[in-house]
């Protein structure tokens, strides 16, 4: 049995990735990143304060929040940072497979990533892919949810919010972000929503080709109409929708994922071995 820890299980993150490997019988051990507020002490979650003592022994800690100063000192197994902005230094998780050996520490690949790797395995004879991204905040955690509610409570209540912790206006605001290199031609839009991504991807065959959907790999489900933000809040899964012309040399595919429990906690348990695909 895999022995672990969660360093910041008090956040939305951490809970969730305690109740997960629980759920597949590893030994966890919930650690918050500092002294614990009277509402942690008594959530449903029992977690401890941070002691550098009780990572020893253990085989895997994984980060769902900044760790205090010292807090890794003692610790000499493996890393898995999953923070909203993990330490770009180390190596990305594997898009397929376990843990490779020689790593002794692994970050969380964007969710976005791993979608755009996955869509030569959805749709056969893929040639052109443009599109939009439609992402709410829940890719910052904590950090998203809390400051777009306290930004919607300023609004309603006829004032400026605060920009702090988003790092610009979103409630009832939807922003669209100049595409980055690398994304080819794909726009990101921010909207005003807690969870559920949304990609809509418009797809040309390539050339004498007519495009078709294949069976979906592990983690990603074909669904009858485009999914809503909603059904993807609530869903573990990648669903995937796909439109094609008469001629099926194009076509719209609208793919809905969370962030959190499809883009960061399936692999996560993925290259853990304690879940297949």
């Amino acid at each position: 049995m895999l022995k672990l820890a969660v360093i910041g299980a008090q956040t939305l993150l951490g809970r969730e990735l305690v109740g997960a490997l629980e759920a597949a019988e590893a030994s966890v051990v919930p650690l918050s990143t500092g002294p614990l507020t009277l509402a942690e002490e008594e959530g449903d979650l029992v977690m401890f304060a941070p002691d550098p003592a009780l990572l020893v022994g253990l085989d895997v800690v994984l980060l769902a929040d900044t760790p205090g100063p010292g807090q890794l000192d003692t610790f000499h197994g493996r890393l898995l940072d999953l923070r909203p902005e993990p330490d770009p230094k180390l190596e990305a998780m594997p898009l397929a497979g376990r843990w490779p050996k020689e790593a002794p520490a692994l970050r969380a690949r964007p969710a976005l990533e791993q979608v755009l790797a996955l869509l030569p395995s959805l749709v056969d004879h893929l040639g052109e892919v443009a599109g939009t991204h439609l992402r709410p905040v829940a890719w910052m955690g904590d950090r998203g949810l809390d400051g777009l509610m306290e930004q919607t409570l300023s609004v309603l209540n006829g004032e400026d919010p605060d920009l702090a912790k988003l790092g610009y206006r979103q409630a009832f605001e939807v922003v669209p972000v100049p595409a980055l290199a690398g994304k080819g031609r794909l726009l990101e839009v921010r909207v005003p929503a807690f969870h559920g991504d949304l990609l809509v991807l418009h797809l040309r065959s390539a050339e004498g080709q007519r495009l078709a959907r294949k069976e979906p790999p592990a983690g990603v489900r074909w669904v009858e109409a485009p999914p809503s933000s909603r059904d993807v809040a609530v869903s573990s899964d990648l669903l995937a929708h796909l439109e094609a012309s008469a001629d099926g040399t194009s076509a719209t595919l609208v793919l809905g994922f969370d962030p959190i429990l499809w883009g960061v906690l399936r692999p996560a348990m993925r290259v853990l071995g304690l879940m297949e695909g």
